[in-house]
């Protein structure tokens, strides 16, 4: 526990004396993500440095006890196994790839306590799959990384999380890790101690501006792909938005008072390829998806992003990511 750490710096913030000061619990998951560990934590000691007082206090534990390794391969060491906290302790569970694997049973389990001793709890990155596995999450608004958004939702089908950069619910709080764990700790830095500290956080941080909640996690397609044209914008939408069942690009088309022949133009100007390649990259993209995160069979996975049949949906995975589905399916790693 770093109770009364607090560093020395040049910059200064007044706050009155606190008497308790608000504690952390953080619990890494293996192949966790780091940016969002650090995103996390370095407001808290910012903070603390500002204030020249222990506003905050922490410690980091494991499910054994043991040092955890990150997603980029760094081993972290822990103050300890899973135990009991604090009264009126915030639980944060940050996990990284692969969180399907990563989330044990008893680490779930030991959540599920935290919150009915009446911690708050949060997830940071893929932690919502703690959360999730926990059964606190049912009627909840929550978020995790976009990335792992479909895997998520095949494996919890009754959950919807919101692909926004933190969400706080009563006393569920998620982001979707990377920099969006520092836009959640800032807010709760102001909420605890007043915008002016959490202000100078942010400086600190050289963060620019602090982003509100419900930001999206990715740029609009405009953004991202340097497009402006309202027609293919909204063809690229429906897309994403209908991977299973298509697009009739006829209908769509006319019901945006243009031809299809001008739809197909529009994208070999502004995507180099036509709309169906462009479609099954997308589907292609999802299915990998399903296939590293959950356990899915890839058959199901097949038909569940658009594909007719499982041998065509093999060739093109195999054309455009050099292996096989079912070599690289989760299923087939645990049954190995």
């Amino acid at each position: 526990m770093t109770a009364n750490f607090v560093p020395k710096g040049v910059a200064h913030v007044p706050v009155p004396s606190v008497g308790e000061p608000v504690r952390m619990t953080f619990v890494l998951l293996p192949n966790f993500s780091l940016i969002a560990f650090s995103s996390a934590i370095e407001p808290l000691r910012i903070a603390n440095q500002l204030a020249g007082q222990a506003l905050f206090e922490w410690d980091v534990l494991s499910e054994t006890g043991e040092a955890v390794g990150c997603s980029n391969g760094l081993k972290v060491q822990v103050d300890g196994p899973l135990g009991d906290t604090k009264p009126k302790s915030m639980v944060f569970v940050c996990a990284g790839v692969e969180p399907e694997k990563s989330t044990s049973r008893r680490v779930a389990d030991w959540v599920r306590q935290q919150w009915r001793q009446g911690r708050t709890v949060g997830g940071m990155c893929t932690g919502a799959y703690a959360l999730a596995k926990a059964g606190i999450l049912e009627g909840r608004s929550f978020t995790l990384h976009w990335e792992n958004l479909p895997p998520f939702v095949e494996t919890f089908g009754h959950l919807r999380p919101l692909e926004q950069l933190y969400c706080i619910d009563g006393r569920i709080l998620t982001c979707a890790g990377g920099a969006a764990a520092t836009d959640l700790f800032i807010e709760i830095v102001a909420q605890n101690y007043g915008d002016r500290l959490s202000d100078a956080v942010l400086k600190m941080c050289l963060h620019g501006q602090q982003r509100p909640a419900d930001l999206r996690q990715r740029m609009s397609l405009s953004s991202t792909l340097g497009i402006r044209n309202p027609v293919l914008v909204e063809v690229i939408r429906s897309f994403e938005e209908n991977l299973e069942a298509g697009v009739d690009i006829q209908a769509l088309a006319e019901k945006m008072g243009v031809s299809r022949r001008q739809v197909e133009r529009l994208f070999q100007r502004y995507v180099g390829m036509s709309p169906k390649q462009y479609l099954n990259g997308l589907r292609l993209e999802r299915a990998r998806a399903l296939l590293t995160e959950t356990d899915m069979p890839v058959a199901e996975v097949a038909y569940g992003c658009g594909f007719n049949a499982t041998n065509t949906f093999t060739k093109a995975f195999r054309q455009r990511y050099g292996v096989s589905p079912r070599r690289l399916s989760n299923r087939q790693l645990a049954e190995g």
